[in-house]
């Protein structure tokens, strides 16, 4: 018949295409015939590659929300927007019911839920439907946790709404759950997706979800819900329930040969079961057809713009730079064996920082060019003039840094539109350090225990000198309280511009006391004046820091913070749980505002 001649043509190209790299199916097949598609193993897997498509996450772990990377909205980048200036509205995140869409989070959780009814009504064996029905319940729980960190409660839909009508129309007029329930349902659908799912796939399957990022998402959602933004008395239970929760996740990925990728830097241009520490990923491709490309603008778009085809984005502030550890884990000003200065900022720092950071005068290899330095500096454009000053990049960095982790070296700019590298949205090294969080919370303190083992673990990867006492920086003896702030710091660095940073201030309800009142700051380096209005030092400059890159700042450069922000960070507290937009109350008048915005619904509850 046409329709199933349409399905394996669309899933035959899936299969010419899919291994290491998913193919994007850009039309749902439940628009065509269910009682066909669901009788077929061979037809139902173009139904959840859709929702794979449909759902899983872009680079930084953007879910197409109003959050978007987050990056801006804490001291990682810097950005004007309403998070910070403290100027939101219940207007301000839309991710809820202001429009009949199928690309909202409702369209997306109607998709699955369409597929879950179609594929229990089908004929496939029970094993089969098992397996399909995992994956879809995981996306669920993934939709609705997405959710739910925004706004707390929301109406809890497990079966697609009819769509025409009155009848219909009321029906769907659903009130809040409460974020208990909201909760529950998450970790039941979860504790489905693990029982079902397989600790690997094949080869041509990679990237499809496994019983371990199943585990590992669950133990990302009982972190969220035991934390302070919403556990306001601490409530221990949850606290055990998210650690029991991440050791199975630990025990299942180690089990099945994860861990640890060797490298820090290049795991991101490791692909296949060969990066161990890819536990939940969306997979890109480097094709160029219309029908079958995936691919990702996140290199194109992050190095500077004369590396590429458009550039800048993502520049890393004075802040984050500032961040770093020393080379033995202690936190500038603080190491005994590496005095910090300023003027050389970059000397016997954490080695992440060099595979996060590039800087003025730093050796970045790039479009294959394994000598590239790049050069941020401003110099005096006038002749005998103090004052006018032109950057030497054809286009300047607003902070005076870039981010390089993921930049692929070796791409070509002419393939930089079709960048294919793998976004991981859960790496191995997250589930070690959401295991120490939880084991702090329930007083597993001791070296030998999870919440030392596992940023010792972390920070032994990243090439941290391990010290005399073998602690990699950290401190002997840590209170709760300590760990807490230690692990927090770890997160800061290891998942910089990894979409975590906002998230993690939010859930421990940080926002406030780590951003409000500062305003966040840039780096100018300046060429010393020689009166001649030139950039005297472009031809040697190279040859120069070669040569000694310490000599060349401390004889020609002087070094100055700048102030970017042009008011004050001023979050508001009542940003832990968003408003719902009017939009969403006029389509559904039964749902409640959130309390801290004039409304009766408790999001605590």
């Amino acid at each position: 018949m046409k329709v199933q001649k349409i399905l394996i043509i669309a899933f035959a190209s899936t299969v010419l295409f899919t291994s290491c790299k998913k193919v994007l199916l850009k039309d749902d097949p439940q628009n065509l015939v269910a009682s066909q598609i669901y009788n077929d193993t061979t037809l139902v897997k173009p139904a959840i590659d859709y929702i794979y498509t449909q759902n899983l996450p872009g680079w930084f772990g953007n879910t197409g929300g109003a959050i978007g990377s987050g990056s801006s909205l804490t001291e990682e980048a810097y950005g004007d927007n309403v998070f910070v200036k403290g100027s939101v509205t219940i207007e301000s995140v839309e991710d809820i019911g202001t429009a009949a869409s199928k690309t909202g989070n409702y369209g997306k959780i109607r998709t699955i839920n369409t597929f879950v009814k179609d594929l229990s009504a089908g004929s496939l064996s029970q094993s089969v439907k098992n397996r399909y029905l995992a994956q879809a319940l995981f996306f669920r729980a993934f939709r609705y946790f997405d959710l739910v960190r925004l706004y707390g409660g929301v109406p809890i839909i497990l079966t697609p709404l009819d769509a025409i009508g009155n009848d219909a129309k009321n029906a769907a007029l659903l009130p809040r759950n409460s974020t208990t329930a909201c909760f529950k349902q998450i970790i039941s659908d979860l504790d489905t997706a693990i029982k079902y799912l397989p600790n690997k796939w094949s080869n041509i399957d990679y990237g499809r979800i496994t019983a371990g990022a199943a585990a590992a998402f669950k133990g990302r959602v009982l972190l969220t819900y035991a934390s302070p933004q919403f556990n306001p008395t601490n409530d221990g239970t949850r606290w055990q329930n998210a650690y029991n929760a991440n050791v199975t996740a630990v025990n299942i990925l180690t089990a099945n040969g994860y861990g640890l990728n060797s490298s820090y830097d290049n795991m991101w241009f490791t692909e296949g079961y060969a990066n161990k520490e890819a536990v939940m990923v969306t997979a890109f491709n480097t094709f160029s057809d219309a029908n079958g490309s995936y691919n990702n603008n996140y290199d194109n778009s992050t190095r500077p713009a004369y590396l590429g085809t458009g550039g800048g984005s993502n520049q890393p502030t004075w802040d984050l730079v500032q961040a770093y550890p020393m080379l033995d884990g202690k936190a500038p000003g603080t190491s005994t064996k590496y005095s910090y200065d300023v003027q050389t900022f970059y000397k016997n720092r954490d080695p992440r920082f060099n595979k996060t950071i590039a800087y003025n005068g730093c050796n970045w290899p790039i479009l294959g060019n394994a000598s590239y330095r790049l050069w941020t500096y401003y110099y005096y454009s006038a002749k005998n003039s103090s004052s006018s000053v032109k950057s030497t990049e054809s286009t300047a960095s607003s902070t005076g840094f870039y981010l390089r982790k993921a930049i692929d070296p070796n791409i070509t700019a002419a393939n930089l539109p079709t960048s294919g590298t793998d976004w991981m949205e859960i790496r191995y090294a997250e589930v070690l350090l959401n295991l120490a969080e939880s084991a702090a919370e329930v007083g597993n303190l001791g070296v030998g225990q999870e919440a030392y083992a596992n940023l010792i673990a972390v920070r032994k990867r990243a090439g941290i000198e391990a010290g005399d006492d073998g602690l990699y920086g950290l401190t002997a003896g840590m209170s709760h309280d300590q760990m807490i702030t230690a692990i927090m710091y770890e997160r800061q660095i290891e998942f910089a511009f990894e979409g975590k940073r906002y998230w993690d201030l939010r859930r421990r309800k940080l926002l406030e006391s780590t951003l409000n009142g500062k305003k966040r700051t840039g780096l100018t380096v300046l060429l010393n004046n020689d009166q001649s209005g030139s950039d005297y030092l472009l031809l040697t400059r190279d040859a120069s820091a070669n040569s000694s890159l310490d000599n060349l700042y401390s004889t020609s450069f002087t070094v100055t913070p700048k102030v970017l922000d042009t008011y004050s960070i001023n979050v508001q507290s009542a940003d832990y749980f968003f408003g719902l937009p009017t939009a969403a109350i006029q389509n559904n008048p039964n749902l409640q505002q959130t309390n801290t915005w004039g409304g009766s619904f408790d999001p605590l509850q």
